[in-house]
């Protein structure tokens, strides 16, 4: 029995590697493999054991690293569903929330997930401009929640945009993820109905060497210069700032701007390598600006706009994604983007409907998204190469604290 223990294990460790060692113990047909697995106490992968908190002074989903599966749906308040019917399922779901993202089986479970761990699941909770005149909290509207301009290369479908109520689920199983959509989405009867829903994928953990700044469906590696959390002034760009009065319910909070951008991948593809880094301004190879020496330029080579070719042209083009969408091209205008790409199959020519699900935070939607995509909408060339096709923005509050509920303070004003 020691032989076939240490060959099994051995077996399963160089074939599969640890994470679908863990898949085949777990589906396995029975036999040596499945009994020698279930009965070895060290776990092969720490992914499903992985816990995001829930409470905090901003919502978990905001600054946590995008997961590998996603969730995102609006909802809209039921005819006559009221404040205090808004504030019980915000209570409801906040607690489902809190049990699931620790591990926990929340009330009503249907043990969809019932053999994972939290997979680093986080659910983030947000309110749309329709909630406030519906829910008779009209003045508590925060004034930077304002209308999404129509951008004229838009193709916006309003029965996928906007929404009273917002949820984004991320977890790194997608058991994990439907369970916690399921749940929630029950919770809601009679007092909110789905308006839309959109479902994302990203790179699932250990699937690359070391940790790596994902591709997206373009083949591009996609959020090299993201701010992060300890640079100086990120929580001023990303968070709003602390009031007092009507909008303190904002405290600790966050916009999202969400925009569901289908990649036109068919002209994509036809494009050669040279022309695609051209209208990026990175190398599609390793991340490095078009304007770091090609020998020894990496992804986080810092960018030179004012670099020339030899020849005098620009060495990123004038209208290069990462030139247009530059803070320094925006008055210093900065987004956090936290994306999933999406695949909802193929459409009626046959291209795939395919893209990015755009989701990005900062403290105003107006100096932030609202203002670069002003820039970006037709100088950039890589508009010539997407569509958005859906668009909504939140205001999403603060976390919760231990026994409070999130958007308690807006809600029990």
């Amino acid at each position: 029995m020691t032989d076939q223990h240490s060959i099994s294990r051995r077996r399963l460790l160089s074939t599969a590697g640890a994470a679908g060692a863990a898949g085949l113990a777990v589906g396995g047909a029975g036999g040596v493999l499945g009994s020698t697995a279930a009965h070895h106490s060290t776990p092969l992968t720490a992914v499903g054991s992985t816990m995001v908190p829930f409470h905090g002074t901003h919502q978990a989903g905001i600054t946590t690293p995008a997961q590998a599966r996603g969730h995102i749906v609006a909802f809209d308040l039921a005819p006559g569903a009221d404040r205090k019917a808004a504030a019980g399922l915000m209570r409801r779901w906040s607690a489902a929330a809190e049990a699931m993202t620790a591990g926990r089986t929340p009330a009503g479970d249907d043990q969809i997930a019932l053999d994972a761990g939290p997979c680093s699941l986080t659910v983030t909770f947000g309110f749309g401009a329709s909630f406030f005149p519906k829910a008779g909290l009209a003045d508590h509207a925060p004034a930077a929640l304002v209308p999404m301009p129509a951008f004229p290369s838009d193709a916006i479908d309003p029965k996928q945009s906007n929404g009273d109520l917002w949820i984004q689920i991320g977890a790194d199983d997608p058991l994990v993820a439907f369970h916690a959509l399921r749940i929630l989405q029950k919770e809601a009867a009679g007092v909110a109905t789905p308006r839309w829903q959109m479902n994302g994928f990203n790179r699932t953990p250990g699937a690359t060497a070391r940790p790596m700044t994902v591709r997206n469906l373009m083949g591009q590696i996609d959020g090299t210069n993201n701010p992060k959390p300890t640079d100086k002034d990120f929580d001023a760009k990303i968070f709003v700032p602390d009031k007092s009065g009507p909008q303190a319910w904002m405290n600790g909070g966050s916009y999202a701007v969400v925009r569901r951008i289908r990649m036109l991948l068919d002209p994509w593809d036809d494009l050669t390598e040279t022309e695609q880094e051209q209208v990026i301004g990175r190398r599609k190879s390793n991340g490095a600006p078009l304007s770091a020496p090609a020998p020894t330029g990496i992804e986080t080579t810092p960018v030179d706009l004012e670099k020339v070719n030899p020849d005098g042209s620009l060495a990123i083009p004038g209208d290069a994604h990462i030139r247009v969408a530059a803070a320094q091209s925006n008055a210093g205008a900065t987004i956090l983007r936290r994306a999933f790409s999406y695949h909802d199959g193929y459409r009626a020519d046959g291209s795939p409907d395919a893209g990015l699900l755009f989701i990005c935070w900062q403290a105003d939607p107006t100096t932030g998204f609202i203002q670069i995509q002003l820039k970006l909408d037709g100088s950039d060339h890589l508009t010539r190469f997407i569509r958005h096709e859906s668009s909504a923005i939140f205001a999403v509050p603060g976390g919760a604290q231990p026994g409070e509920y999130v958007g308690q303070h807006l809600l029990e004003a």
